[in-house]
């Protein structure tokens, strides 16, 4: 288009590079000042704008988008407290790798610190948890040729940042004068800046790719070889495409389990050969386990505290193999720290070949825990139960999002690898409760699927306003809400024996129930009290085109109660049984 003036000038110029560098999705939510760079968006044929009403919402919600792309979406705001509303997701970003373009719009300079209304300081307003910061020049009315490159470098060096080595949220603060409309200036460049011919971004840059060391290699190989228990884990967020095949072959040849955390990408991947293990916590506290003495860790630090302290006891050599070289050993324990693209590295080593009688220990164990489990679960409905139904029921490569606290949990817990594909998703850098609504929002948009949400009631209350995404964005959802009516996961902690302070100031209960949450934003709602209940309205909602919320009100003491239980079966079960050949701690 022609610009009117110099703001849209200005702002179709930042708009149309971050289309020619791939960013397709646009959240905004309402206000004055990013008025140009809304409109800007809303006028570009390959720009797709989504409005969602409050900002800490609209943030969550672009970080659900580039969780399932891998691209950044761009977030944008007015000026004020709006920007500092976008800050929950930007730290989830940062931690998480997720890329994301966070754009504010900002009083000009003269009015800083002037007490000017809706005005804070929003230069390097995200401190540390942004990759970069950069507070862009105000728009002039007859711009030289250098002033516009600098915006569409901007905004290719924005994208390359946020998708680069190392991923995540990137901020720019733009600053306008009135008008914001697109009113007629006279005395403005109308002419638009056109760019590069055929679409192509006035600056591309190349990302680097990772080789792994070769000396690293074949002390990597010759480690293995000496190995006689050595583990392969998948922590959360692995990298994607071809790496979980590479890692199931790789622990084939090496004869070596995948502990597969349920949000790593692995675990729900197709596996012939049985590598992959999904009941190891359970394992872990009913059997006699030997230590490993080798551990091959991939992804983030995993969600089972049984398996974290499982491998944080253990006597073994320790490798991290990160693509973005981001620290990922909370304990320091790591003897190498690998900088490369993980199947990569796990295809260089094809020369291993060891036997396979410590896999086949992990796998007969799997194999009596599952039945059990299976057979238990079925006769105990509690928090946990949910979670296992949830992946049963769920449609071949449907999208999940899971709550942090218990949601999460009880997924990795109770949720087995029985040739199910599914996707899992989850806010587990910082592992807040905040935004989980609109993260699901999100994620479901870019999917183009109906998104499955399990979440605790806290979560759900925490942003339950994140509800309206669903309806203003077309998104098609499942919402499973466990109403325990209160902090469960608290019940597990030694503050549960100081009561008071513990009933009202932790588990705060609060006495309601989501039917008119439900109603207020357009939503089925069903409530299951039992299993049959349950799968049958989780079914009818996968079949239906309306959003459906599914409640299931528990008890906090009842549901752990039942977790024992299923447990004590299970040890009960397996305790005849010597699954592993024990070796030296």
């Amino acid at each position: 288009m022609t610009a009117p003036n110099r703001n849209l000038l200005w702002a179709t110029i930042f708009m149309d590079e971050l289309a020619r560098c791939g960013v397709r999705d646009v959240i905004v939510a309402p206000g004055s000042r990013s008025t140009p760079l809304v409109f800007a968006a809303s006028e570009h044929p390959l720009l797709r704008v989504h409005s969602i009403i409050d900002e800490r919402g609209a943030a969550f919600f672009a970080l659900g988008m580039g969780l399932v792309t891998g691209i950044p979406a761009v977030v944008l705001c007015t000026s004020g407290t709006a920007a500092a509303n976008f800050y929950p997701a930007v730290i989830e970003a940062k931690l998480s790798g997720v890329p994301l373009i966070v754009v504010t719009a900002d009083r000009s300079h003269e009015l800083r610190d002037s007490g000017a209304n809706q005005t804070i300081d929003q230069v390097k307003l995200f401190g540390s948890h942004v990759l970069w910061a950069y507070d862009a020049a105000l728009p002039e009315s007859q711009p030289p040729a250098l002033a516009r490159r600098n915006l569409r470098t901007l905004a290719a060096r924005s994208v390359a940042l946020s998708t680069g080595l190392t991923r995540g949220p990137v901020h720019l603060n733009f600053p306008f004068r009135k008008p914001l409309e697109p009113t007629a200036v006279e005395a403005d460049l109308h002419e638009d800046d056109t760019g590069r011919p055929d679409m192509l971004p006035f600056t591309q840059i190349v990302p680097p790719e990772l080789h792994p060391d070769f000396v690293a290699l074949d002390w990597l190989e010759a480690e293995l070889v000496a190995a006689e228990r050595p583990v392969i884990v998948c922590g959360p967020r692995c990298e994607r495409d071809e790496f979980p095949l590479a890692v199931k072959a790789l622990a084939l040849r090496i004869g070596a389990p995948v502990l597969a955390d349920a949000l790593s990408g692995v675990r729900f991947s197709v596996d012939r050969h049985g590598v992959i293990i999904s009941t190891y916590e359970t394992i872990l506290n009913a059997a006699s386990v030997p230590p490993p003495d080798f551990i091959l860790q991939f992804g983030g630090p995993v969600t089972s505290q049984a398996l974290d302290e499982y491998l944080s006891s253990a006597n073994a050599t320790r490798v991290n193999v990160q693509r973005e070289g981001r620290w990922q050993d909370p304990h320091h324990q790591s003897d190498l720290l690998i900088i490369a693209e993980a199947a990569r590295l796990c295809d260089y080593m094809q020369t291993i070949q060891r036997d396979d009688a410590w896999l086949k220990q992990w796998q007969q164990a799997e194999h009596d825990v599952s039945r059990l489990l299976d057979e238990t679960l079925q006769t105990h409905w509690f928090d946990g139960a949910v979670a296992r139904n949830i992946s049963h029921l769920l449609p071949y490569g449907a999208p999940l999002v899971l709550a942090s606290s218990l949601s999460v949990r009880h997924f990795d817990q109770f949720s087995l690898r029985d040739g199910t594909h599914l996707t899992v998703y989850a806010n587990r850098g910082a592992s807040g409760i905040d935004g989980t609504l609109s993260t699901a929002a999100g994620v479901g948009k870019a999917s183009e699927e109906r998104v499955t949400l399990l979440a605790g009631d806290l979560a759900a209350i925490h942003d339950l306003n994140g509800l309206m995404a669903f309806g203003r964005t077309h998104t098609a959802c499942t919402l499973v809400v466990v109403n325990n009516d209160g902090g469960g996961i608290f019940q597990r902690l030694p503050i549960a024996q100081f009561d008071p302070p513990y009933h009202e100031l932790f588990v705060t209960p609060h006495g309601l129930n989501f039917a008119g949450a439900a109603q207020m934003f357009g939503f089925r709602y069903a409530l299951a009290n039992d299993a049959a209940t349950f799968e049958q309205m989780f079914k009818d909602s996968h079949a239906s085109d309306q959003n459906w919320l599914i409640e299931v009100p528990t008890d906090i003491v009842q549901d752990l109660a039942a977790r024992q239980a299923v447990m004590q079966v299970v040890e009960t079960g397996i305790m005849q049984r010597e699954y592993f050949t024990q070796g030296e701690a």
